[in-house]
């Protein structure tokens, strides 16, 4: 099953729920690993590639709405320049490989991306000025639509990230996560988005609750922009978890929460969710163990609020957020992971998202600093994408990557 990218109904379209335009065949972009090696190698230029990453956003971006800008002469002279270096000699880890960054700004945050050879073809959609929900996105013909319903949402707020890379326009894509807002949309597009844990990457955010992130259609891909970006900033330090370690695989321990004792999530989702925990559970992936007390975490909307108004008394938000944070150190000396489904809606639809925060399930996790990642579960009743979010210890971004690995080899 694959998105809807094709055929252009015409910018003031609107298909009705559960339907789509006849997107006609439109051949996913090739994985980063894939792009690199190929052009490291000079079996493939990336001026070659760049241009059909070029071609794929012409064709479907009037529909989907992915991108603000697209940088198509400047995005090719970069491509050359890449080829020059490889042709002299450069080992560039990401060479060739078109990227889309968050926003206008985004390249800001690409440095890393852009040395190690990614191009960057154009800013991808963010929620336009004025709007009151962040689940959305504007981009240079109209809203950003879901590549799966374009009657949906793709989330927020790195919404044209998501539906960029979902749709096959560019293999990866720069997001940022405050509240969720890489792991939101990877799980309503189908696609992986990690957050990094808090601190572990700059970040201008005041408040400390912003994290980069990124996401893309695997893991491995996802895998390869965290080895550069955490390259750039540290040299990893030994058992950091940065990388998977060889030999046996031990599966780690994981405990299932589908609520985190707050929240209300759609049965649906819960349910999707849930099965690809045992799944993978089931293929030996991890291994699904129940805490000595289930976890119960306090929700964390009212602290997330007053840290990010300014002149809000911090008081009640410091309170929520030690608590909290005690539980989740109490859980996590028992097990490795926690697993919770990503969203506790399906993608909502362009009016709004009504009156539950679809950050439910995520947020918590930019109080704790903690890193996480959204993974393909499933679809839902509406043939909508569901995410399953697994979050580990602090500074083991490496153990999720291994395991949202593992859990595309048992899908």
């Amino acid at each position: 099953m694959t998105p809807a990218t094709g055929s252009d109904p015409g910018p003031s379209s609107d298909p009705g729920p559960g339907s789509a335009p006849d997107p006609g065949p439109e051949a996913p972009a090739p994985s980063v690993v894939d792009i690199a090696s190929a052009v490291r190698s000079r079996t493939l230029r990336a001026v070659d590639v760049v241009a059909s990453a070029l071609e794929r956003i012409e064709r479907a971006d009037p529909v989907l709405c992915a991108f603000i800008e697209v940088w198509g002469g400047e995005a090719l002279q970069r491509a050359r320049e890449v080829d020059a270096r490889v042709a002299a000699g450069e080992r560039l880890p990401l060479a060739g490989v078109p990227i889309g960054v968050k926003g206008r700004h985004g390249v800001r945050a690409a440095g890393p991306l852009l040395a190690a050879g990614c191009v960057a073809v154009g800013a991808t959609s963010v929620p336009g000025p004025g709007t009151p929900w962040q689940t959305w996105g504007l981009g240079r013909y109209g809203r950003t639509v879901n590549p799966w319903r374009y009657d949906r949402t793709p989330g927020g707020s790195s919404a044209g990230s998501a539906a960029a890379v979902a749709a096959g326009l560019v293999p990866l894509a720069t997001g940022s996560d405050g509240a969720g807002s890489v792991r939101i949309p990877a799980a309503w597009c189908g696609v992986v988005g990690l957050k990094a844990g808090n601190g572990r990457l700059p970040s201008a955010d005041r408040t400390g609750l912003m994290a980069p992130g990124a996401l893309a259609r695997s893991a491995e891909d996802v895998a390869a922009y965290w080895a550069v970006m955490s390259r750039a900033e540290r040299a990893a330090a030994p058992g950091d978890g940065t990388d998977a370690v060889p030999g046996a695989y031990d599966a780690p321990t994981a405990a299932w929460s589908p609520d985190l004792g707050f929240a209300s999530p759609d049965p649906d989702v819960v349910a999707v969710a849930h099965s690809a925990a045992v799944r993978l559970a089931e293929a030996g992936a991890i291994r699904l163990v129940r805490p000595r007390t289930g976890l119960r975490l306090d929700d964390p909307a009212p602290a997330w609020l007053a840290l990010r108004t300014p002149g809000a008394d911090p008081s009640p938000a410091h309170r929520i957020r030690a608590a909290n944070n005690r539980r989740l150190a109490a859980l996590f000396s028992g097990v490795r992971l926690l697993l919770t489904p990503t969203a506790p809606t399906p993608p909502h639809g362009h009016e709004g998202p009504g009156e539950r925060y679809s950050t439910a399930l995520t947020w918590a996790f930019n109080l704790s600093g903690h890193p996480a990642i959204s993974v393909p579960a499933g679809f839902g009743p509406d043939g909508c994408p569901v995410g399953l979010q697994v979050v580990a210890a602090h500074g083991q971004e490496g153990l999720l990557l291994e395991v949202a690995r593992r859990a595309e080899a048992y899908d």
